[in-house]
């Protein structure tokens, strides 16, 4: 098989679209097209088919791409190994949560503009459920999430995690009920993410160990909007420490035991070797 319509096809899974990988690849849509028929020809099986106007991979398509992803890192490896001054390029597809795109990625790309400046990086924000998704069907390289050190998160046999860093989290309450113990909450109402479960099973074990059970009121993804709501006497909510609040919001520390939201980068197994993906991975964040 050619490495050239390898590359192609794999660009195609990314993209979705010809027009978009001739672009990235510097070719014509035509060449894109007779580039894959001839790796079709090549595998003696169909890799296309239509979808409306436009077309998308096969399940065998798809499972090509899947292994091109391998096939060209290790390809690239070689070639890396042979001119050490190759430069990466590629479009690299991050997902993750916004803390982590603001702190680890962030200075990342920044860097890389300079450094690589033919790798471009393509920003998804999800919660780590979603993002754990995307990864699995190949639709991100790279994923950012977070749990806490009191609600783990389950790793795949297939995931490669690597720490990036680690943050304390308290009670958000009214300025007022600023010395409250987390038993004095357990009449309030309480609000949790609405698009993870990671926090909410963090507060359940704290309530459990204050000796209550917490009466989960809302469900809320903006954390400002959470500030509001403990601001209007809603309810209060686990927040990070050390971030801005709005007027009248304190987050008070939790000593027994100390909470800490901790923030990984995944990649599946074996793909951290593709030059775009380690020069990311090399320069994010960490600590």
């Amino acid at each position: 098989m050619d490495v050239r319509r390898l590359t192609m096809l794999l660009e195609l899974s990314r993209l979705g679209s010809m027009h978009e990988v001739a672009g990235v690849l510097g070719t014509t849509t035509s060449s894109v097209s007779q580039g894959i028929a001839a790796l079709a020809r090549d595998v003696g099986t169909p890799l296309l088919e239509p979808d409306g106007r436009r077309v998308r991979l096969t399940p065998a398509g798809r499972r090509l791409a899947d292994h091109a992803v391998t096939i060209l890192a290790a390809v690239e490896s070689a070639r890396l190994d042979l001119d050490p001054a190759a430069e990466p390029a590629g479009v690299l597809r991050v997902a993750g949560f916004a803390s982590a795109i603001r702190r680890s990625l962030s200075p990342a790309i920044d860097d890389l503009r300079r450094t690589h400046p033919r790798i471009e990086v393509r920003i998804l924000e999800h919660e780590p459920r979603e993002s754990f998704d995307l990864l699995a069907r190949d639709e991100v390289d790279l994923a950012l999430v977070y749990d806490y050190d009191l609600a783990p998160a389950e790793w795949r046999d297939d995931h490669d995690v690597t720490p990036l860093w680690q943050r304390e989290w308290g009670v958000g309450v009214p300025t007022r009920d600023r010395r409250l113990a987390l038993a004095d909450l357990a009449d309030r109402d309480w609000i949790v993410n609405s698009r993870n479960t990671a926090d909410e099973d963090a507060l359940r074990t704290l309530a459990s160990r204050a000796g209550f059970v917490p009466r989960i009121v809302h469900r809320i993804d903006s954390l400002e909007l959470v500030d509001d709501l403990i601001l209007d006497g809603r309810g209060v909510a686990l927040l990070p420490r050390g971030r801005t609040t709005r007027r009248g919001v304190s987050v008070v520390r939790l000593r027994d035991p100390v909470t800490m939201l901790r923030a990984f980068a995944v990649v599946r197994r074996g793909r951290d070797t593709w030059p775009p993906l380690r020069a990311v991975m090399d320069r994010l964040v960490t600590g």
